[in-house]
């Protein structure tokens, strides 16, 4: 088989087998015409020479063909083997990201704003802070557990009414459904 007959194309469906050129009008030689007016030999490289680099690109073009069919081979072996070792998608992505945190709390920016957290958090004006904070949260607990008292003890004794007398005199469930809504 002529490499020059060959169609390299990697994504021709005629790759590697023989093509017929018989009817391209580019092959046909013209006195003082370049060979292949498609594609024509750069300055100073002769027939022969351009005839290697054909077969050559040809050779090194079906090798990373190969080497894309063996790397995908790899890649399904590969996940075969991580299912069968129960590595899930999830499972690698958790181990990613452990790592990745353990990555972070070594590095010297995590090392450094800790070390200055830690200093903050021994200063006296945070020591204020918190300690009024915390007075704040302990005044509006006990504020909020008054008013959830008192609401409770005004739900309970409207339940202690009965029904009839919840209602003044001058307004009934009667009248309500009686009377037809304002538009």
């Amino acid at each position: 088989m002529d490499p020059a007959s060959q169609d390299i194309n990697l994504n021709s469906p005629n790759k590697g087998l023989d093509v017929d050129h018989s009817d391209n009008l580019s092959d046909v030689h013209v006195e003082g015409a370049v060979r292949n007016a498609a594609n024509p030999l750069p300055p100073g490289l002769t027939e022969e020479e351009a005839q290697e680099l054909r077969t050559e690109l040809t050779k090194v073009e079906e090798e990373i063909n190969t080497l894309r069919q063996v790397l995908s081979a790899k890649e399904r072996h590969a996940i075969e083997l991580k299912r069968k070792l129960g590595l899930s998608p999830l499972n690698e992505l958790k181990q990613n990201l452990t790592k990745s945190w353990q990555d972070v709390q070594t590095s010297n920016a995590y090392l450094s704003a800790s070390a200055t957290l830690d200093d903050i958090t021994h200063s006296e004006a945070y020591k204020k802070t918190q300690e009024t904070l915390s007075q704040a949260g302990q005044k509006t607990s006990a504020a909020l557990t008054t008013v959830g008292s008192a609401i409770s003890k005004k739900l309970g004794d409207m339940r202690a009414l009965p029904f009839s007398n919840s209602f003044s005199s001058n307004y009934s469930i009667r009248h309500s459904i009686s009377m037809p809504a304002m538009r």
